[in-house]
């Protein structure tokens, strides 16, 4: 999305040659694919380890970092792999948006035109939102040592990411829309007369 909005905003003449379907298709399969295989090989590494006695996490969902505490072999090296992944699964995509939008900042604040600036930024603002809330959580999550990772936390850092930023996307996207706009003020209207009553 970000390099559909650079493209939209640096470019907007080229934006059917520049993104076609098939630049589309390839960035989507691309996702999937690297998205898949880190998957998977976090699990087959993860489960490969003997785990001790107690089969009992303390998280609401069974992630890599958390299986590490009951494995009862030296986890050293995979945490060392872990991280390296994570690295490049989460601070690449994250660096590449981020540049992205700088190039898209450095164009808006070339515009004249005050309502093309705000336009712009209207538009750019909830993909941006959507993306601190994922990463900052996900960044938060997979890339601290084990030893520094007090369990509560992790537990709603991954609730944050995983159930709370999905449930406030489409709202977040939406927002640009006056239909959702007013019903949200006429809800938050409701809401503040019911706590008077």
């Amino acid at each position: 999305m970000s390099y559909d909005r650079y493209v939209a905003v640096c470019h907007p003449l080229r934006y059917p040659i520049l993104m076609n379907w098939k630049l589309c298709l390839r960035m989507t399969m691309g996702s999937w694919f690297l998205g898949a295989a880190d998957g998977l090989m976090q699990a087959a590494a993860t489960l490969s380890f003997p785990f001790c006695d107690a089969h009992e996490i303390n998280h609401f969902f069974c992630e890599a970092p958390t299986l590490m505490h009951l494995a009862c072999a030296d986890t050293f090296a995979f945490e060392y792999v872990m991280y390296s992944c994570c690295v490049l699964m989460l601070l690449v995509p994250f660096s590449l948006i981020l540049i992205s939008y700088s190039f898209i900042l450095a164009a808006v604040l070339q515009m004249h035109s005050r309502e093309a600036r705000k336009k712009t930024f209207a538009t750019c603002s909830s993909h941006l939102s959507v993306v601190g809330l994922f990463y900052g959580a996900a960044i938060f999550t997979y890339m601290q040592p084990k030893s520094y990772r007090p369990a509560n936390s992790d537990k709603v850092v991954s609730a944050f990411y995983t159930i709370f930023t999905p449930l406030l996307n489409p709202l977040i996207y939406s927002m640009r829309n006056t239909e959702v706009k007013g019903v949200l003020r006429k809800c938050m209207g409701q809401c503040v007369a019911l706590s008077h009553d």
